[in-house]
C-alpha cells in the first residue's frame, strides 16, 4: 500500500466506520480485511463493532474441512470462507453435561443471533428434518440453505468432543439430502459438524477420503464454561434460578433461646412532647 493512498474498501466506508477500525486494530491489514467485509456485507458500525470484538477475522474460513478435494473452485473456496472456527454462541448458557438436544433448543430459541453468528447467506429450513431411507427414519439437528452458495447445508450437533464416526454419519446426510431434497440446479449439499472440541489431527483423518463436503468446527457458549474448573457444575440451571424467583419468600425465623427485640425507649424530648399535648387536651 503505497503511502497517501487509501485502499478502495477503506474509502468506501463511512468515517465513523473507519474510526472504529483505528480505535480498535492496530494491524493495518486485519483494518483492511474488516474494512472489505463491510463493504461487501452492509456491516453498520455497530455490528462492525461486534465482529472485530468476536474476532471473526481469526475464525473465519479456519475450520477443518476437505471441500478442496470434494468441491469444485470456486465453490470450495466459498464453502470455506462460509464455516468459521470456534463458533461464538456467546447468547447461550449452558451447563458443561448439557445435551445435543439442550444446544439445539437453546440456538432455536435465539433463532436471529444463530443466522447472525453463521454469517450471511443462511436460510433456516427446519429442525429435526425428517428423511425416509428404505423405509427407516432419520433425523437431522438443523437444515439450512445457503442463498450464496446455492447449496443445502446440513448441521449436525455434538455436545462432545469430535469422533471419526461423526464424519460417517453426516456423509450418509448428506447423501440422502442430495437424493431426496437437492434441486437438479442446486449444488452439492455441505455438512458442519458443530462439536464442543476436536482434535485437528483426528477431524482430518476422518475427513481425508470422506466424499462429501465436510467440515467439522467447535463452538463456545459463555458462563459455565469460562469459569475455573472448581465452580464448574456448582451454578443452578435456569429452571432452578426461575422456581426460586417465582416462590414466596420464606418467614424468618427466630432462633430458640433469642430474645424478642426491644422496642426502642422514646427519648427525654418526646417524653416531654407527649406530656405537653396530653396538657392542651385536658
Amino acid at each position: 500500500m503505497e503511502p497517501g493512498i487509501l485502499p478502495q474498501a477503506v474509502s468506501e466506508i463511512p468515517w465513523g466506520h473507519n474510526i472504529v477500525l483505528l480505535q480498535k486494530l492496530k494491524d493495518p491489514a486485519v483494518r483492511l480485511w474488516y474494512a472489505r467485509q463491510t463493504v461487501e456485507n452492509g456491516w453498520s458500525r455497530a455490528m462492525l463493532t461486534h465482529w472485530i470484538e468476536s474476532g471473526l477475522q481469526e475464525r473465519q474460513g479456519k475450520a477443518v474441512t476437505n471441500f478442496k478435494a470434494a468441491l469444485p473452485a470456486p465453490q470450495s473456496d466459498l464453502a470455506a470462507e462460509a464455516v468459521r472456527d470456534p463458533y461464538n454462541f456467546d447468547f447461550l448458557t449452558l451447563r458443561t453435561d448439557a445435551a445435543e438436544r439442550d444446544l439445539e433448543h437453546g440456538l432455536i430459541d435465539h433463532i436471529r443471533k444463530f443466522l447472525l453468528e453463521l454469517g450471511a447467506g443462511f436460510a433456516f429450513v427446519g429442525r429435526q428434518v425428517h428423511l425416509e431411507v428404505d423405509g427407516e427414519d432419520f433425523y437431522l439437528d438443523l437444515l439450512f440453505y445457503h442463498l450464496r452458495l446455492r447449496c443445502y447445508v446440513v448441521i449436525d450437533l455434538k455436545a462432545r468432543p469430535f469422533q471419526p464416526e461423526h464424519a460417517g454419519k453426516m456423509n450418509f446426510y448428506l447423501s440422502a439430502v442430495d437424493d431426496l431434497l437437492r434441486h437438479p440446479d442446486d449444488k452439492p449439499s455441505i455438512g458442519i459438524i458443530l462439536c464442543k472440541t476436536r482434535s485437528r489431527v483426528i477431524a482430518e483423518y476422518a475427513l481425508r477420503d470422506l466424499a462429501k463436503p465436510v467440515g467439522v468446527a467447535r463452538y463456545k457458549t459463555r458462563l459455565v464454561e469460562d469459569l475455573p474448573d472448581n465452580l464448574k457444575g456448582e451454578l443452578p440451571s435456569v429452571e432452578q434460578i426461575q422456581t426460586e424467583l417465582a416462590s414466596p419468600p420464606k418467614p424468618r425465623l427466630r432462633q430458640a433461646g433469642s430474645e424478642k427485640p426491644k422496642a426502642k425507649k422514646p427519648s427525654g424530648k418526646r417524653v416531654r412532647q407527649r406530656r405537653k399535648e396530653a396538657g392542651d387536651g385536658e
